[in-house]
Protein backbone atom coordinates (compact mmCIF):
# COMPACT_ATOMS: atom_id res chain seq x y z
CA UNK A 1 0.00 0.00 0.00
CA UNK A 2 1.21 3.51 -0.87
CA UNK A 3 1.48 5.91 2.06
CA UNK A 4 1.54 9.68 1.55
CA UNK A 5 2.03 12.56 3.93
CA UNK A 6 -0.35 15.44 3.17
CA UNK A 7 0.53 18.90 4.51
CA UNK A 8 -2.37 21.36 4.18
CA UNK A 9 -5.99 20.35 4.65
CA UNK A 10 -7.81 23.35 3.20
CA UNK A 11 -10.45 23.23 0.47
CA UNK A 12 -8.12 21.45 -1.94
CA UNK A 13 -5.91 19.41 0.39
CA UNK A 14 -8.82 18.20 2.50
CA UNK A 15 -10.82 16.93 -0.47
CA UNK A 16 -7.74 15.40 -2.08
CA UNK A 17 -7.02 13.52 1.15
CA UNK A 18 -10.57 12.15 1.17
CA UNK A 19 -10.33 11.04 -2.47
CA UNK A 20 -6.98 9.35 -1.90
CA UNK A 21 -8.26 7.42 1.09
CA UNK A 22 -11.40 6.37 -0.77
CA UNK A 23 -9.12 4.81 -3.40
CA UNK A 24 -6.81 2.90 -1.11
CA UNK A 25 -3.98 5.37 -0.46
CA UNK A 26 -2.97 5.65 3.18
CA UNK A 27 -2.62 9.33 4.13
CA UNK A 28 -0.91 10.85 7.17
CA UNK A 29 -2.36 14.36 7.35
CA UNK A 30 -1.02 17.53 8.99
CA UNK A 31 -2.32 21.09 9.09
CA UNK A 32 -1.35 24.11 11.17
CA UNK A 33 -4.96 24.21 12.37
CA UNK A 34 -5.06 21.79 15.31
CA UNK A 35 -8.79 21.26 14.79
CA UNK A 36 -8.18 19.44 11.51
CA UNK A 37 -4.61 18.16 11.93
CA UNK A 38 -4.29 14.41 12.45
CA UNK A 39 -0.69 14.48 13.68
CA UNK A 40 0.89 17.02 16.01
CA UNK A 41 3.59 18.46 13.74
CA UNK A 42 5.93 17.79 10.83
CA UNK A 43 8.19 15.67 13.02
CA UNK A 44 5.27 13.37 13.76
CA UNK A 45 4.30 13.27 10.10
CA UNK A 46 7.81 12.34 8.96
CA UNK A 47 8.10 9.69 11.67
CA UNK A 48 4.85 8.07 10.58
CA UNK A 49 5.86 7.63 6.94
CA UNK A 50 7.63 4.57 5.52
CA UNK A 51 10.81 5.19 3.54
CA UNK A 52 11.38 6.40 0.93
CA UNK A 53 8.90 9.02 2.10
CA UNK A 54 6.36 10.85 -0.05
CA UNK A 55 5.18 14.22 1.27
CA UNK A 56 2.63 16.32 -0.62
CA UNK A 57 2.34 20.04 0.15
CA UNK A 58 -1.02 21.64 -0.59
CA UNK A 59 -0.27 25.12 0.74
CA UNK A 60 -0.61 28.72 -0.46
CA UNK A 61 2.20 30.00 -2.66
CA UNK A 62 4.94 32.03 -1.04
CA UNK A 63 6.00 31.90 2.60
CA UNK A 64 3.77 28.99 3.76
CA UNK A 65 5.22 26.68 1.12
CA UNK A 66 8.78 27.91 1.59
CA UNK A 67 8.60 27.46 5.34
CA UNK A 68 7.33 23.90 4.94
CA UNK A 69 10.08 23.03 2.45
CA UNK A 70 12.74 24.52 4.70
CA UNK A 71 11.44 22.50 7.64
CA UNK A 72 11.25 19.26 5.64
CA UNK A 73 14.76 19.72 4.22
CA UNK A 74 16.20 19.13 7.70
CA UNK A 75 13.89 16.20 8.48
CA UNK A 76 13.79 14.07 5.34
CA UNK A 77 16.39 11.58 4.12
CA UNK A 78 18.08 11.13 0.74
CA UNK A 79 15.67 9.44 -1.66
CA UNK A 80 12.55 11.00 -0.12
CA UNK A 81 10.26 13.07 -2.34
CA UNK A 82 8.42 16.34 -1.73
CA UNK A 83 5.48 17.21 -3.97
CA UNK A 84 4.51 20.87 -4.28
CA UNK A 85 0.88 20.82 -5.39
CA UNK A 86 0.20 24.52 -4.82
CA UNK A 87 0.40 27.32 -7.33
CA UNK A 88 4.02 28.45 -7.38
CA UNK A 89 6.09 30.47 -9.82
CA UNK A 90 8.00 27.90 -11.84
CA UNK A 91 11.33 29.68 -11.35
CA UNK A 92 10.86 29.48 -7.60
CA UNK A 93 10.09 25.78 -8.00
CA UNK A 94 13.36 25.15 -9.84
CA UNK A 95 15.27 26.97 -7.08
CA UNK A 96 13.51 24.90 -4.41
CA UNK A 97 14.36 21.69 -6.23
CA UNK A 98 18.03 22.68 -6.27
CA UNK A 99 17.84 23.47 -2.56
CA UNK A 100 16.32 20.08 -1.70
CA UNK A 101 18.76 18.26 -3.97
CA UNK A 102 21.58 19.32 -1.63
CA UNK A 103 19.99 16.94 0.91
CA UNK A 104 19.31 14.25 -1.69
CA UNK A 105 15.57 14.95 -1.59
CA UNK A 106 13.56 15.03 -4.83
CA UNK A 107 11.00 17.71 -5.68
CA UNK A 108 8.05 17.03 -7.95
CA UNK A 109 5.85 19.98 -8.90
CA UNK A 110 2.20 19.34 -9.68
CA UNK A 111 -0.22 21.88 -11.05
CA UNK A 112 -3.62 20.78 -9.80
CA UNK A 113 -6.89 21.83 -11.42
CA UNK A 114 -10.33 20.77 -10.28
CA UNK A 115 -11.28 23.11 -7.48
CA UNK A 116 -14.01 22.11 -5.07
CA UNK A 117 -15.39 19.62 -7.63
CA UNK A 118 -12.21 17.56 -7.69
CA UNK A 119 -13.29 15.12 -5.00
CA UNK A 120 -16.17 13.90 -7.18
CA UNK A 121 -14.84 14.53 -10.67
CA UNK A 122 -11.10 13.98 -10.21
CA UNK A 123 -8.22 16.41 -10.66
CA UNK A 124 -6.24 17.39 -13.74
CA UNK A 125 -2.58 16.98 -12.82
CA UNK A 126 0.29 18.71 -14.66
CA UNK A 127 3.50 17.18 -13.34
CA UNK A 128 7.13 18.20 -13.52
CA UNK A 129 10.09 16.20 -12.22
CA UNK A 130 12.41 13.25 -12.63
CA UNK A 131 10.88 10.07 -14.08
CA UNK A 132 11.95 7.90 -11.13
CA UNK A 133 10.36 10.19 -8.55
CA UNK A 134 7.18 10.43 -10.62
CA UNK A 135 7.03 6.65 -10.97
CA UNK A 136 6.94 6.27 -7.17
CA UNK A 137 3.98 8.65 -7.11
CA UNK A 138 1.96 6.95 -9.86
CA UNK A 139 -0.51 5.28 -7.47
CA UNK A 140 -1.23 8.69 -5.94
CA UNK A 141 -1.73 10.30 -9.35
CA UNK A 142 -3.97 7.44 -10.46
CA UNK A 143 -6.16 7.91 -7.39
CA UNK A 144 -6.49 11.67 -7.91
CA UNK A 145 -7.04 11.92 -11.65
CA UNK A 146 -10.41 11.43 -13.41
CA UNK A 147 -11.40 8.06 -14.83
CA UNK A 148 -10.05 9.15 -18.22
CA UNK A 149 -7.05 11.39 -18.86
CA UNK A 150 -6.23 14.17 -16.44
CA UNK A 151 -2.52 13.37 -16.09
CA UNK A 152 0.43 14.83 -17.98
CA UNK A 153 4.14 14.53 -17.28
CA UNK A 154 4.85 18.01 -18.58
CA UNK A 155 8.63 17.79 -18.37
CA UNK A 156 11.45 18.45 -15.88
CA UNK A 157 11.09 20.18 -12.53
CA UNK A 158 9.18 23.43 -12.98
CA UNK A 159 7.24 22.22 -16.02
CA UNK A 160 4.20 21.25 -13.97
CA UNK A 161 3.84 24.68 -12.41
CA UNK A 162 4.61 26.36 -15.73
CA UNK A 163 1.84 24.36 -17.42
CA UNK A 164 -0.59 25.24 -14.62
CA UNK A 165 0.33 28.92 -14.93
CA UNK A 166 -0.54 28.89 -18.64
CA UNK A 167 -3.68 26.86 -17.90
CA UNK A 168 -4.85 29.52 -15.45
CA UNK A 169 -4.02 32.31 -17.87
CA UNK A 170 -6.24 30.65 -20.47
CA UNK A 171 -8.91 30.28 -17.80
CA UNK A 172 -8.77 34.04 -17.16
CA UNK A 173 -9.42 34.72 -20.84
CA UNK A 174 -12.27 32.22 -21.10
CA UNK A 175 -14.01 33.55 -18.00
CA UNK A 176 -13.71 37.14 -19.23
CA UNK A 177 -15.17 36.22 -22.64
CA UNK A 178 -18.18 34.58 -20.99
CA UNK A 179 -18.58 37.59 -18.68
CA UNK A 180 -18.55 40.11 -21.53
CA UNK A 181 -20.97 38.02 -23.58
CA UNK A 182 -23.43 37.83 -20.69
CA UNK A 183 -23.22 41.58 -20.18
CA UNK A 184 -23.96 42.17 -23.88
CA UNK A 185 -26.93 39.79 -23.77
CA UNK A 186 -28.29 41.79 -20.85
CA UNK A 187 -27.58 45.22 -22.35
CA UNK A 188 -28.74 44.92 -25.96
CA UNK A 189 -31.07 43.21 -28.38
CA UNK A 190 -34.86 43.19 -28.32
CA UNK A 191 -36.69 43.46 -25.02
CA UNK A 192 -37.48 40.16 -23.34
CA UNK A 193 -34.38 38.09 -24.14
CA UNK A 194 -34.27 35.17 -21.71
CA UNK A 195 -30.59 35.30 -20.77
CA UNK A 196 -30.54 32.09 -18.74
CA UNK A 197 -32.42 30.15 -21.42
CA UNK A 198 -30.00 31.32 -24.10
CA UNK A 199 -26.92 30.32 -22.10
CA UNK A 200 -28.50 27.02 -21.08
CA UNK A 201 -29.02 26.25 -24.77
CA UNK A 202 -25.28 26.62 -25.39
CA UNK A 203 -24.51 23.62 -23.19
CA UNK A 204 -25.19 21.09 -25.95
CA UNK A 205 -23.95 21.24 -29.51
CA UNK A 206 -22.42 24.71 -29.25
CA UNK A 207 -18.73 25.29 -29.95
CA UNK A 208 -18.47 27.17 -26.63
CA UNK A 209 -19.81 24.29 -24.53
CA UNK A 210 -17.50 23.54 -21.63
CA UNK A 211 -17.36 22.88 -17.90
CA UNK A 212 -16.99 26.62 -17.31
CA UNK A 213 -20.22 27.15 -19.26
CA UNK A 214 -21.95 24.52 -17.12
CA UNK A 215 -20.81 26.36 -14.00
CA UNK A 216 -22.02 29.65 -15.47
CA UNK A 217 -25.49 28.21 -16.02
CA UNK A 218 -25.49 26.89 -12.48
CA UNK A 219 -24.57 30.34 -11.14
CA UNK A 220 -27.18 32.18 -13.21
CA UNK A 221 -29.94 29.76 -12.27
CA UNK A 222 -29.38 30.54 -8.58
CA UNK A 223 -30.84 34.03 -8.96
CA UNK A 224 -30.85 34.97 -5.27
CA UNK A 225 -27.18 34.10 -4.75
CA UNK A 226 -26.10 35.69 -8.04
CA UNK A 227 -27.88 38.93 -7.15
CA UNK A 228 -25.84 39.20 -3.94
CA UNK A 229 -22.44 38.72 -5.59
CA UNK A 230 -20.33 41.85 -5.96
CA UNK A 231 -18.46 42.48 -9.19
CA UNK A 232 -15.09 42.13 -7.49
CA UNK A 233 -12.64 39.55 -8.83
CA UNK A 234 -9.36 38.77 -7.09
CA UNK A 235 -6.36 37.27 -8.86
CA UNK A 236 -4.25 34.66 -7.15
CA UNK A 237 -0.98 35.26 -9.00
CA UNK A 238 -0.96 32.88 -11.96
CA UNK A 239 -2.52 35.42 -14.32
CA UNK A 240 0.15 37.98 -13.44
CA UNK A 241 2.90 35.39 -13.89
CA UNK A 242 1.46 34.44 -17.29
CA UNK A 243 1.49 38.06 -18.45
CA UNK A 244 5.02 38.54 -17.09
CA UNK A 245 6.13 35.44 -19.01
CA UNK A 246 4.52 36.80 -22.18
CA UNK A 247 6.50 40.04 -21.74
CA UNK A 248 9.73 38.18 -20.95
CA UNK A 249 9.41 36.01 -24.08
CA UNK A 250 7.90 38.72 -26.33
CA UNK A 251 4.90 36.45 -26.88
CA UNK A 252 1.65 38.30 -27.68
CA UNK A 253 -1.05 37.49 -25.10
CA UNK A 254 -3.59 40.32 -25.47
CA UNK A 255 -6.65 38.33 -24.33
CA UNK A 256 -5.06 37.03 -21.13
CA UNK A 257 -3.57 40.46 -20.39
CA UNK A 258 -6.91 42.21 -20.90
CA UNK A 259 -8.63 39.65 -18.65
CA UNK A 260 -6.11 40.33 -15.88
CA UNK A 261 -6.59 44.09 -16.21
CA UNK A 262 -10.36 43.60 -16.08
CA UNK A 263 -9.92 42.01 -12.66
CA UNK A 264 -7.90 45.01 -11.53
CA UNK A 265 -10.66 47.31 -12.77
CA UNK A 266 -13.27 45.31 -10.85
CA UNK A 267 -11.71 46.42 -7.57
CA UNK A 268 -11.89 50.14 -8.24
CA UNK A 269 -14.63 52.42 -6.98
CA UNK A 270 -14.87 55.60 -9.04
CA UNK A 271 -11.43 55.01 -10.63
CA UNK A 272 -9.11 58.00 -10.89
CA UNK A 273 -8.15 57.14 -14.48
CA UNK A 274 -11.76 57.45 -15.68
CA UNK A 275 -12.21 60.67 -13.73
CA UNK A 276 -9.21 62.01 -15.66
CA UNK A 277 -10.80 60.92 -18.96
CA UNK A 278 -14.06 62.66 -18.02
CA UNK A 279 -12.18 65.82 -17.04
CA UNK A 280 -10.24 65.88 -20.33
CA UNK A 281 -13.43 65.45 -22.36
CA UNK A 282 -14.89 68.41 -20.50
CA UNK A 283 -11.76 70.51 -21.12
CA UNK A 284 -11.36 69.96 -24.85
CA UNK A 285 -14.95 69.36 -25.88
CA UNK A 286 -17.15 70.89 -23.25
CA UNK A 287 -18.72 67.50 -22.54
CA UNK A 288 -20.90 67.20 -19.46
CA UNK A 289 -19.50 65.47 -16.39
CA UNK A 290 -21.31 63.70 -13.57
CA UNK A 291 -20.64 64.87 -10.05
Amino acid sequence: MTTLGMVGLGRMGGNMTRRLRDRGIEVVAYDRDPDVAEVADLDALVAALPTPRLVWLMLPAGDPTQQAIDALATRLDPGDTVVDGGNANWRTTVARAEELALSGVHLVDVGVSGGVWGYDEGYALMVGGEPDAIARLRPVFEALRPAEGGFSHAGPVGAGHYAKMIHNGIEYGMMQAFAEGIELLEAGGPDGIDLVEVVRGWQHGSVVRSWLLDLLVRALEDEDTFARIRGWAEDSGEGRWTVEEAIATATPAPVITAALYARFASRQDDPLAMRVVAALRQQFGGHAVRS
